[in-house]
């Protein structure tokens, strides 16, 4: 057959071509699905089989391309397939059966929603005639995830489903990407024909990539031109973009100071001298004042996060705003500003640079400003007091030492996941994995799977706490059974310490329901007694090292060994539970009101 053509000129922005149409020979559906995730370039699927999903599994097995990976639990099978699309840009794919199976993703579908990661969601579901029936394992997961997903689809036609495929994954990994669900009911699996799979993708309405014209670039050049206190505000779109290089380059032209969001960690080198480094509620002093003081916020591929600005009214009160995002939704929606730009980042980054150097642009002489910069980062630096406990921040000071900054680190959610991005300095993208937006905990050990098993030359370690890694701890099962080499360095504080510090802070201290060991019996590094539960030997019993350590002066060895092992290793130390995360901004509060002790 002919490939498919589009004879609308007006409609050309919305095709993307992919290899020429053909027509299968007679296959089952669930053989007609894999092929379709074939020619699409998979080549991992993180599945968990049921009833409503066990053909699907059986054409997985005779694929000679896509390795299945088999998780202990749908959730954990989720995050894998975050770990692999973030650290690699690339679609991560996870499936599971009906029912059940299938609402415990829907935790991983919300995340990668929250944090705009690529994510091809598969689901069984059951035959069409028991559909809205109440039939075994029967929920309305295409109606469950709506609020959830970039775009969903329930295949009742057989006929549709190499068509849906294929715009599964142009929706979820173009324009702003996100998760696309796919439910395929088992008849539609079962039956046989012959599919045709289509050479293109035409989505009417859909304009995956947006550029801002000169017209509406040209006036920011004029704009740094004149500022005094200009800051570039540098979001996880960046990434999603792939506009580092144009970043960098734009930055530097300019000449301006970078701040990032936790999702842009990586978006700009943290060692390169214009970088403030990230900031928002526990990011630094100085990126926080910066963008309080500016009288020019440069923002690219953020969307104003509650985390990031504080009290909304008093976020870069005295600054002209720009914000280029290739969602237009975004514009207006958390923070008003002057110059709202609907544009694809990498390209109005890239524009940006080579009309500055074509239009006579003057770079302005921020000296002053510059001074003013690194007084605040020399008097406010991430910074803990040593004493002769392992701490948490010295941990990860450590690890950054021994790995030279090169590891994918993950992490749970709680106070080690921003000491992780304190103390660990990340200078490319795809580097720090983490739940951001939805913040769920027990991501950190599954995520780490999938990055090592996308990226399997780079070292991956997974920087977690007692909480967060109890809630996926299964997956060890996985990484020992597939032979995924990852690292875990467990912080045990016996606590939800993120929680317990907003208890210490707001509420005098009273503990509820935040204390993971005995209430009365709490662990300490010089009395072990009360640590509950034992790591060490649960860890071995899936076939993993394991070792506790609680004393300081074994902390770099000990690191050391956990990197140097060539299987996966759980190092677990025991640390103090009073360490508070600081500078932090409380909610409500503005970043002149930023706290950088526990006691303020």
């Amino acid at each position: 057959m002919k490939p498919a053509t589009v004879t609308n000129p007006l409609e050309t922005a919305n095709v993307v071509s992919f290899p020429r149409e053909e027509t299968g020979p007679p296959m089952k559906g669930a053989e007609v699905l894999v092929a379709a995730l074939e020619r699409e370039g998979v080549e991992i699927v993180f599945a968990y089989p049921g009833g409503a999903s066990m053909e699907l599994h059986q054409a997985l097995v005779r694929s000679k391309k896509i390795r299945t990976i088999l998780p202990r639990f749908e959730q954990g099978g989720g995050f894998m397939a975050h770990g692999y699309a973030r650290s690699t840009g690339k679609t991560g794919v996870c499936m599971a059966t009906s029912g059940p199976g299938a609402t415990n993703l829907i935790t991983c579908i919300a995340d990668a929603f929250m944090d705009s990661i690529p994510l091809v969601a598969i689901s069984g579901q059951v035959h069409q005639w028991n559909i809205g029936k109440a039939a075994f394992q029967e929920t309305d997961f295409f109606g469950m995830t709506l609020p959830v997903v970039k775009h969903s689809y329930l295949v009742l036609k057989k006929e549709d489903l190499p068509r849906i495929v294929k715009e599964a994954f142009h929706l979820a990994n173009s324009g702003r990407p996100g998760p696309v669900l796919i439910d395929i009911p088992k008849d539609v699996q079962q039956e046989v024909y012959e599919p045709v799979f289509p050479g293109s993708v035409n989505i009417l309405g859909y304009k995956s990539l947006p550029k801002a014209g000169d017209e509406e670039l040209l006036p920011i050049l004029r704009l740094i031109e004149k500022a005094k206190k200009p800051v570039i505000y540098s979001g996880g779109g960046i990434i999603s973009g792939r506009a580092d290089e144009e970043m960098k380059a734009f930055a530097e032209l300019t000449g301006l100071p970078v701040a990032t969001t936790l999702m842009g960690v990586g978006s700009f080198p943290e060692s390169h001298p214009q970088s403030l480094r990230w900031f928002g509620m526990h990011g630094t002093v100085a990126g926080n004042f910066a963008v309080y003081e500016s009288d020019l916020l440069i923002v690219v591929g953020a969307r104003f996060d509650d985390r990031i600005t504080g009290l909304v009214s008093k976020f870069a009160p005295n600054a002209t705003i720009v914000h280029i995002d290739i969602d237009k939704s975004e514009h207006q929606k958390n923070k008003p500003v002057k110059y709202p730009i609907h544009s694809d980042v990498k390209h109005a980054l890239g524009r940006l640079v080579e009309l500055a150097r074509t239009k006579k642009f003057s770079k302005p002489d921020l000296k002053d400003w510059f001074k003013q910069l690194k007084e605040w980062q020399e008097e406010h630096p991430f910074t803990y007091k040593k004493n002769h406990h392992i701490l948490p921040q010295e941990a990860v000071e450590i690890l950054y030492e021994e790995t030279g900054g090169e590891a994918i680190i993950t992490t749970g959610v709680g106070q080690h996941q921003m000491w992780a991005a304190q103390f660990y300095q990340f200078h490319r993208p795809r580097s720090y994995v983490s739940s951001l937006g939805l913040g769920t905990m027990g991501f950190g050990l599954p995520a780490a799977i999938g990055a090592k098993v996308a990226c399997p030359d780079r070292t991956v370690v997974d920087i977690d706490g007692d909480g967060s890694f109890l809630m996926n701890v299964q997956e060890l099962a996985t990484a020992f059974v597939e032979k995924i080499p990852v690292k875990v360095i467990l912080m045990n504080n016996q606590h939800l310490g993120m929680v317990m510090q907003w208890e210490d802070m707001l509420y005098e201290g009273v503990r509820g329901q935040t204390v993971l060991s005995e209430p009365h019996n709490i662990g300490t590094p010089d009395n072990l007694g009360g640590l509950y539960p034992n790591f060490v030997s649960m860890v071995e019993s899936f076939g993993c090292k394991a070792r506790q350590i609680v004393k300081r002066e074994d902390l770099r060895g000990a690191i050391r060994e956990m990197l140097d092992y060539d299987g996966t290793y759980v190092l677990e130390l025991v640390v103090p539970y009073g360490e508070h995360v600081m500078p932090m901004i409380q909610q409500g509060k503005s970043a002149k009101e930023i706290l950088t002790h526990p006691k303020e």
